[in-house]
C-alpha cells in the first residue's frame, strides 16, 4: 500500500472520529440544552427586534419570568412523569380543584382561627391525593396512564365545579383575614417575585433529585425499560405511584401560586396547563417514550414558551395563533427526537 493511500485512510479515520464526537456531543444533555439557550437567544433577538425596547426592558424580563413560573413548577413534575414513562393529562384539573379546595370559606376560617400555612397544607394534600389516585390506578390497576389522567381530569374539573358551585372563590371573602398567606405569595425578595424563587427552588430540588439521588437513577431505569429495572431490585410499581405524587404536589404548589396571583380560587383555573407542561418536557429534550430528560431542557423550554407568549402579547397577535405556533414546535421537536434517535442507532 502506497503512502498516499495511508495518508487517505488516516485522514478519513480522523474525520470519522470527529464526526462520531460530534454527534456524540449533541446527543448529549449538554448539546441539547447548548441548542436550547441559541433557540431562546433566537427568540429574544425576534422580540427586541419586533417589540423594542417593550421587549428589553427590565419590567418586562420579570414578566416573563412570572408567566413562566407557575407553569413551570407543573412542568418539573412532569419531567418526571415522562422520563418514567408516564403522562398526566389532568394536571390543569388538579391546578383548580387544588385552589378551589384551598380557598373554601371553612379552609380560609381555619387559616384565620390558626395558620395560613393551612391553606398550602390543603393545596398540597388535595395535588398529591390526586396523584396518589392517577398512580394506583395506573400502576396498580394496569389503566393506561393516558385513560387513566383522561379520567381525572374530568373528575377534578367536575369536582372543583361541585365545591365551589362553579363561582369564583375570593381570599379573603366575608371579611377573612389571610393577609399573612397574600403577604408570603406577593413578596418581593431582592427585587424579584417570591413566586420566581418558588420556581427556581423547586427546578433545583428537581435537578438534585433527578441528577443526584437514588430516586432519579430508578426514575431513568423505570422509563427506559421497566422490566429490567424490575429485574434489577426496583419496586416498579411503588415507584410509579411516587412519580405521579411529586407531579399531584406540583400541581399543588401551582396552585397556591395562583390563588396569591388572582386572589382567587376557580374551577377555570389551570386551563391548557397540560398542553404546556407537556410541549415544555418535549421541547427541553424529554423523550416521549422516557428513559431520558433533564430538567435544565424543560426549564428552557418553558422560558422558550413564556418569551413567545409575551412577544405575540406586545405584537398585538391573537391566542389562535400562539397555539399554532406551539402546536407546530411540538411537532417539529418530536420529529427530531426520533432522527436524532434513529442516528444514534446506527
Amino acid at each position: 500500500m502506497s503512502q498516499d493511500s495511508v495518508r487517505v485512510e488516516r485522514a478519513a479515520l480522523e474525520t470519522s472520529r470527529e464526526e462520531s464526537r460530534f454527534r456524540a456531543v449533541m446527543n448529549s444533555s449538554v448539546g441539547r440544552n447548548s441548542g436550547l439557550v441559541i433557540a431562546l437567544l433566537i427568540v429574544c433577538i425576534v422580540g427586541a427586534a419586533t417589540a423594542g425596547d417593550r421587549f428589553t426592558s427590565t419590567d418586562n424580563a420579570l414578566t416573563i419570568l412570572r408567566l413562566a413560573a407557575t407553569t413551570g413548577v407543573v412542568s418539573i413534575g412532569m419531567t418526571f412523569v415522562i422520563i418514567g414513562g408516564g403522562i398526566d393529562l389532568s394536571v390543569g384539573a388538579i391546578v383548580a380543584l387544588s385552589s378551589v379546595w384551598c380557598t373554601t370559606i371553612a379552609t380560609q376560617q381555619l387559616a384565620e382561627d390558626t395558620h395560613w400555612l393551612w391553606m398550602v397544607a390543603v393545596a398540597l394534600l388535595v395535588g398529591a391525593g390526586c396523584g396518589l389516585v392517577n398512580g394506583i390506578l395506573i400502576a396498580y390497576g394496569n389503566v393506561v396512564a393516558f385513560i387513566a389522567t383522561l379520567a381525572m381530569l374530568a373528575s377534578a374539573r367536575g369536582l372543583a365545579e361541585i365545591i365551589s358551585d362553579k363561582k369564583t372563590q375570593i381570599l379573603g371573602a366575608n371579611g377573612i383575614d389571610v393577609k399573612g398567606f397574600k403577604d408570603f405569595f406577593t413578596a418581593d425578595i431582592l427585587g424579584v417575585d417570591v413566586q420566581i424563587w418558588l420556581f427556581a427552588l423547586v427546578a433545583v430540588a428537581g435537578w438534585v433529585l433527578l441528577n443526584r439521588t437514588t430516586f432519579g437513577r430508578r426514575t431513568v431505569a423505570v422509563g427506559g425499560n421497566p422490566e429490567a429495572a424490575r429485574l434489577a431490585g426496583i419496586n416498579v410499581r411503588r415507584h410509579t405511584v411516587y412519580l405521579y405524587v411529586l407531579i399531584g404536589v406540583c400541581c399543588g404548589i401551582a396552585a397556591l401560586m395562583l390563588v396569591a396571583k388572582t386572589t382567587t380560587g376557580s374551577s377555570t383555573h389551570g386551563t391548557g396547563y397540560e398542553l404546556d407542561a407537556i410541549a415544555a418536557v418535549v421541547i427541553g429534550g424529554t423523550l416521549l417514550t422516557g428513559g431520558r430528560g433533564t430538567i435544565v431542557g424543560t426549564v428552557l423550554g418553558v422560558l422558550i414558551f413564556s418569551t413567545l407568549s409575551i412577544i405575540f402579547t406586545l405584537n398585538n397577535r391573537s391566542f389562535s395563533e400562539q397555539s399554532l405556533l406551539k402546536g407546530a414546535i411540538i411537532v417539529a421537536a418530536v420529529l427530531l427526537q426520533q432522527r436524532l434517535a434513529s442516528r444514534s442507532s446506527t
